[in-house]
């Protein structure tokens, strides 16, 4: 939808240029929503933002101040308004905790936590003044139940978890909704990226546009937690409920 056009308003996206935020920018498209399209690689940026008719902004998240550059982007394509805030970008690393390059923990940490904490900071304030907003943290399992040779990342997703929990508290009764989906296992580049492949014949990786999907639950109904697939939510009980047990099914299904 092109600019002078009604529309429902604007949506920033991280990490958009492919995965589930290219499938989340072209289902916030399809609704209505002018898209800020964020990534760090330009020519897959934008030609996510063209099919979307979108604006592409570029930036490193783990670098110091653009998340706070990228929030100023967005405000200004909404003319001071930003109605959604997808916080979606991040990467992974597989391995034993030991053999972890020096500076790949600080920039999972940047990425994954630091980073949708300063975009929050950045654009709630405009939401709070207007009573009106969406927040959606995309997570993973991993945040939830923790995962041998992924200790960073895990720990980066329990903590983006923790923080919207606690946002949603200081919300509450506010129409500025708070929405976390758990992800599981996504067909992205994801696996690729942190240099191990996903190879588990089960389970199988969900489509990207379902998880995009799920996005959209938090986006229109303002849902608090979305599983991606739904039967994630039983693992994190049976973790928390008899934890000998779900170890076991741990080292007999865990990736």
């Amino acid at each position: 939808m092109s600019e002078g056009h009604a529309h429902r308003g604007v949506a920033l996206v991280t990490g958009s240029s492919s995965g589930i935020g290219a499938a989340t920018a072209v289902a916030l498209a399809r609704r209505g929503y002018r898209v800020v399209v964020h990534g760090r690689d330009e020519q897959a940026t934008a030609a996510v933002a063209m099919a979307v008719d979108g604006v592409p902004v570029c930036a490193d998240l783990a670098r110091d101040g653009e998340a706070e550059r990228l929030a100023e982007r967005a405000l200004e394509v909404g003319r001071g308004r930003v109605e959604v805030l997808v916080n979606n970008a991040g990467f992974g690393w597989r391995g034993d905790f030991g053999t972890m390059p020096a500076g790949t923990a600080e920039r999972l940490l940047a990425v994954n936590l630091a980073a949708p904490i300063a975009l929050t900071r950045a654009l709630l304030p405009g939401m709070r003044e207007r009573d009106a907003g969406r927040l959606v943290f995309v997570s993973s399992i991993a945040g939830r139940v923790g995962v041998g040779g992924e200790t960073v990342y895990a720990a980066s997703k329990a903590g983006l978890d923790c923080f919207a929990d606690s946002l949603r508290g200081e919300l509450r009764g506010t129409r500025v909704a708070v929405g976390v989906v758990v992800a599981g296992v996504i067909e992205t580049p994801f696996f690729e990226r942190r240099g191990t492949p996903y190879a588990r014949r089960w389970p199988r990786p969900i489509p990207v546009e379902t998880a995009a999907e799920a996005v959209m639950r938090c986006v229109e109904r303002g849902a608090a937690e979305v599983y991606v697939p739904r039967w994630l939510r039983v693992p994190v009980a049976v973790q928390g409920v008899a934890p000998g047990a779900y170890r076991w099914l741990e080292g007999r299904f865990g990736e």
